[in-house]
């Protein structure tokens, strides 16, 4: 039995897209490094870099929106073209500031610019598949961006041994490298992304997603989920390296434990999970979440450290792709860039939140606090998720 057969079935243009991915994320270098660019070569203070990550995370919470909308009125591959190039572009001019007020300001410009492209992705993934593929297309569309970063910021780091402003200018040439990719590749079954009329958005409708209750309350029942998933970037690295007294290099390879099973086993467990309903699968994710990360109240050796790590990857690799197929299912066939633009703000509110709360947390109340909170997140998102409709 071949794990990976259900990918057969995809058109053409969703291994376009995934290319698109790779090529993009395999650049990904400059956000991984960027407080360290900014103590060591600018000269700011740690909170000074922290905050210049939460403008980041702020502008892409912003943006999502209605960068969502702007793609179901001019088109999801345009905005996606532009997100790309204008990325690259200002991934340049980025390398030449050393004011810190202009960093901050360049800061927002670049997520808006930068982070426009996933609800555009997002909303493509959902107009050229099939609902059934729907799931496994996702997992694909992560396979590809887990597959980039597990490139970019190895390269990055030996970047840094030379000039750290070199990463700007290797994530630049990835997005425009992307960009013309994806601008001279044939399509084969998408024409109405770049030549059609895209369909108009009725004005007794503008509203439709602030009174469309379920979806609301969907994009409520995952935010504490998604606060525990990126305690990784947070809370998991100052708990690890320095409570534990593992070396940092030993985190990076803790690390590799996520990644790994994200790019050999993300696509073939949704393929095999493609029969049970999306309810099952987001509580099932959520689930995992919080048992894993709780885990980390207890794991303080190598074993199981690696257990409580595969346990959240698994949660991880059953919770995204579910939710952006859910998402995609529950959408309006012209509103499918707006809905995917507010599911996307919640994950960008996530990455701004999670990390700064975990880390606080932390410092003022222990790991063994911050451990049990991430499981009773993860178990109250489970709860609120088992309430919506199938």
């Amino acid at each position: 039995m071949n794990p990976w057969k259900s990918l057969k079935g995809l058109p053409h243009d969703m291994w376009v897209l995934f290319f698109t991915s790779l090529i993009n994320r395999s650049g990904t270098m400059v956000l991984p490094f960027l407080t360290l660019y900014l103590t060591k070569k600018i000269g700011t203070s740690p909170a000074e870099a922290g905050t210049a990550l939460l403008v980041y995370g702020i502008a892409a919470f912003l943006a999502a929106p209605l960068t969502g909308r702007i793609a179901d009125r001019v088109g999801s591959l345009k905005v996606m073209k532009f997100a790309l190039l204008g990325s690259g572009l200002f991934f340049i001019l980025y390398s030449f500031l050393n004011n810190y007020c202009l960093i901050l300001v360049a800061s927002f410009f670049l997520a808006a610019i930068n982070e426009a492209f996933r609800p555009a992705n997002l909303s493509l993934i959902s107009e050229l598949v099939e609902p059934s593929q729907r799931r496994i297309a996702f997992a694909l569309n992560r396979l590809a961006i887990n597959a980039g970063m597990s490139v970019g910021p190895v390269i990055g780091g030996f970047l840094t041994l030379i000039d750290f402003h070199f990463l700007f200018y290797a994530n630049a040439l990835s997005s425009i490298a992307s960009w013309i990719y994806l601008s001279r590749v044939k399509w084969t079954s998408l024409q109405s992304a770049s030549n059609s009329e895209v369909p108009e958005i009725e004005p007794k409708e503008k509203i439709r997603i602030f009174s469309d209750k379920l979806f609301l309350f969907f994009l409520v029942a995952v935010v504490p989920v998604n606060l525990v998933f990126f305690q990784h970037l947070g809370a998991l690295p100052l708990y690890i390296v320095d409570e534990l007294g593992f070396s940092t290099a030993a985190f990076g390879l803790l690390s590799a434990t996520n990644t790994v099973m994200i790019i050999f086993l993300e696509v073939p467990l949704n393929d095999l999970l493609s029969e049970i309903s999306y309810k099952k699968s987001l509580v099932l994710g959520a689930l995992l979440a919080a048992i894993g990360f709780g885990l980390f109240a207890v794991a303080q050796t190598l074993i199981p450290l690696v257990v409580a790590i595969a346990v959240f990857t698994f949660g991880e690799m059953i919770f995204f792709p579910v939710t952006a197929a859910y998402t995609s299912e529950v959408a309006p066939d012209n509103r499918r860039g707006e809905y995917m633009g507010y599911y996307q703000m919640t994950f960008s509110f996530a990455f701004s939140a999670g990390p700064w709360l975990g880390t606080v947390v932390y410092q003022n109340f222990g790991s063994m606090v911050l451990w049990i909170g991430c499981l009773c997140l993860g178990i109250l998102s489970a709860l609120l998720l088992g309430l919506i409709r199938k």
